[in-house]
């Protein structure tokens, strides 16, 4: 069973995500570099690696969505059947992509319907939670950096929607699979370090709020795109779809709260409602009518 990877990239710092590559790149036998920035990075990644990074610049960006479904059929393409799917700023704690190659190796041949391996998020929002090392949960979401994706099931479930552009892209994903009846395994014993942007914790008499600081562009497509994952799975997650829309109103009230650029902000979030509200999608500077 052979493991291949990919690294979206958006303006890399190069040193910070070798570093982050080389966390995992060892255990992987090709890894590809689909690169969303304006101007053509291969310079910086030409000399490293050579037997196994194969660098693709996509000539500006094109949205999440759209990077990982370039590697995912290159990778079909190449012989692939599991690739493994990261942001440029996460890494592995020591070798333990390692877990979860095994256990896709052991869990697989008893179990098909496996589409997602997914590692422990340690993050901000995670540091006071941690689960068990020795347990494996069972979640109907997993945020996209760390996975390793069965490449059968997405072609299955028609992979990765390209209008969501970015945010939502894998809560889409991983729904879309669970509805289809596929399974999300997260190994807690494999830990992927995570950053989470600029989220903060910040307490107000007495109560601990976590605000995660997104620009006004994110808040544009988290708000747009959360209504979409509503309307498409309210009738199969309905707890799930109505956390959603409330997570919305609280981010408000943090935004209110607590940032900065409060108006702006608040006016792109209404900017999202009323483009979900008129069909539209894809990146906010070309929107149309989604597909």
């Amino acid at each position: 069973m052979k493991f291949a990877g990919v690294v979206v990239l958006y303006n890399p710092d190069k040193m910070d995500v070798l570093n982050n590559i080389n966390t995992y790149i060892n255990h992987l036998d090709k890894l590809y570099l689909i690169d969303n920035s304006a101007t053509n990075n291969q310079d910086k990644f030409k000399d490293t690696y050579l037997n196994k990074i194969e660098y693709i610049w996509n000539e500006g960006n094109l949205g999440i969505a759209t990077a990982l479904n370039v590697a995912a059929r290159k990778a079909v393409t190449d012989g692939f059947t599991w690739l493994l799917t990261m942001d440029q700023d996460s890494k592995f704690k020591d070798d333990s992509l390692l877990y979860l190659e095994e256990y896709v190796k052991s869990e697989f041949p008893k179990n098909s319907r496996l589409a997602i391996a997914s590692p422990f998020h340690d993050t901000v929002l995670s540091s006071d939670n941690k689960p068990d090392v020795n347990t494996v949960d069972k979640p109907i979401i997993v945020m996209t950096s760390g996975n390793i994706i069965n490449l059968d099931s997405y072609q299955d479930v028609g992979g990765f929607k390209d209008w969501y552009f970015i945010d939502c892209v894998d809560f889409d994903y991983c729904l879309n699979l669970v509805r289809n009846n596929y399974e999300i395994h997260q190994v807690n014993k494999c830990i992927l370090a995570h950053e989470l942007g600029d989220t903060v914790r910040k307490k107000l008499f007495g109560k601990v709020y976590f605000c995660d600081n997104h620009n006004y562009i994110r808040r544009y497509y988290i708000v747009r795109n959360r209504h979409y994952i509503y309307d498409e799975y309210k009738n199969d997650f309905p707890d799930y779809c109505a956390a959603e829309i409330r997570c919305t109103r609280a981010e408000v009230k943090r935004i209110i709260l607590f940032e900065k650029n409060k108006v702006k902000k608040l006016w792109y979030m209404y900017k999202g409602y009323r483009d979900y509200k008129a069909g539209l999608a894809g990146r906010i500077d070309g929107v149309k009518k989604r597909d």
